[in-house]
């Protein structure tokens, strides 16, 4: 195991450790560097801008076209929680949030409609999914995708007590017979106006805290799926994956990160195939069960990797399936080229379609 992961997996299994027994935040900087961060951190946020307005409302049906007056089924209920990524801050159409994308590509692949309900907010951190929840579980959702962790980093929540606070929303999701895929911190080290040694630092934090927020998930009987650098890597060269204020993703970035979290939002309903070829073609979806801290530190390193629990506890370690559903890369990115083959006949066409097509309405979409 390389030396960065083995301590990923060491920090990752202390914060989850504290937050399962109530332990506060772990000290990982030392003044003289914290008083340079708090410096590096204003100066980014001037830099950055603030974007004006409110994200698309995009709660409504999608689907309609599998409407049969026979299927006497209801529709299925997405529900959104989270921060403003989950919200989709940073783009001007409903057809372009998250939330609208994955509802479409859902009814998509279960040829059934599907009921969007997001409760996400800007600036939410885990502290306010309690909050969400109520909101939520009211209409009984089937399935939850949750974006949440970045405000916790840069308003430095402790990590602690961020992991217990979203384990406990997926605990409470998971008891009402709801499945739950988590989408976790993105990795802040790629917005383009933070500078080294902030850049470092929050490169380090969110991939921790990513790894920490997956064995709480896993564990509460979730899944997740890494964001990593879906929201903004290559960024650097694609700058038109970042909104105006180079900070949220665009209407691209958004369609990126959903495209990669559609195969595990279908698996948790049982309607993903079992034996997918990897997106970019070819050989079956790569996996592997390990311990559940080490999935987890690999997922962090690695855009776009699901992690869901494989068996029952053993001891003090449970094991989890590490699974690279999708793979995108962009230029000079991980792996290979954008999935063509799969977005012309399959399963991820709502998505590319509803990109790439701006100037449309929002179809499929009922307004409530």
């Amino acid at each position: 195991m390389a030396g960065s992961q083995a301590s990923r997996v060491r920090v990752a299994r202390r914060i989850a450790t504290a937050a399962a027994y109530g332990g506060g935040g772990l000290g990982l900087l030392g003044v003289g560097l914290a008083g340079v961060l708090l410096t590096e951190s204003r100066m980014a946020i001037r830099a950055i801008g603030i974007l004006d307005g409110d994200p698309p409302h995009a709660d409504g049906l999608y689907g309609e076209a599998f409407a049969d007056p026979a299927d006497l089924r209801a529709p299925l209920v997405l529900a959104f929680l989270g921060d403003s990524t989950a919200a989709g801050l940073g783009v001007q159409r409903v057809q372009e949030t998250p939330g609208a994308l994955l509802a479409s590509g859902l009814a998509s692949v279960a040829e059934r409609r599907v009921r969007l309900v997001n409760v996400a907010k800007s600036g939410a951190r885990s502290g306010d999914l309690a909050r969400q929840l109520e909101l939520a579980l009211p209409h009984r959702p089937d399935v939850a995708v949750l974006m949440i962790g970045a405000n916790d980093v840069t308003r430095h929540a402790p990590a602690a007590r961020s992991v217990r606070e979203l384990g406990e929303a997926v605990g409470r999701l998971v008891a009402s017979g709801c499945e739950v895929v988590v989408g976790t911190c993105p990795d802040l080290g790629t917005i383009k106006p933070v500078r080294p040694p902030l850049r470092w630092v929050a490169r380090r934090l969110s991939r921790q805290l990513a790894a920490a927020q997956t064995i709480a998930v896993v564990e509460a009987g979730g899944r997740t799926v890494s964001l990593g650098s879906l929201l903004g890597p290559e960024f650097a060269t694609r700058p038109e994956l970042f909104s105006a204020d180079r900070y949220h993703p665009s209407a691209q970035g958004y369609a990126t990160a959903s495209m990669a979290m559609l195969p595990s939002l279908c698996a948790a309903l049982d309607l993903w195939p079992q034996d997918t070829p990897a997106a970019v073609g070819g050989p079956l979806e790569p996996q592997a069960v390990l311990p559940v801290a080490v999935a987890a530190a690999a997922a962090a390193g690695r855009s776009g990797t699901e992690v869901s629990a494989a068996g029952p506890a053993n001891g003090t370690w449970r094991w989890a399936t590490l699974k690279q559903r999708f793979r995108l890369a962009l230029p000079g990115g991980e792996d290979a080229k954008a999935p063509e083959a799969v977005v012309e006949g399959g399963p991820l066409r709502a998505i590319a379609s509803a990109n790439s097509h701006p100037g449309a309405d929002d179809a499929g979409a009922t307004k409530r």
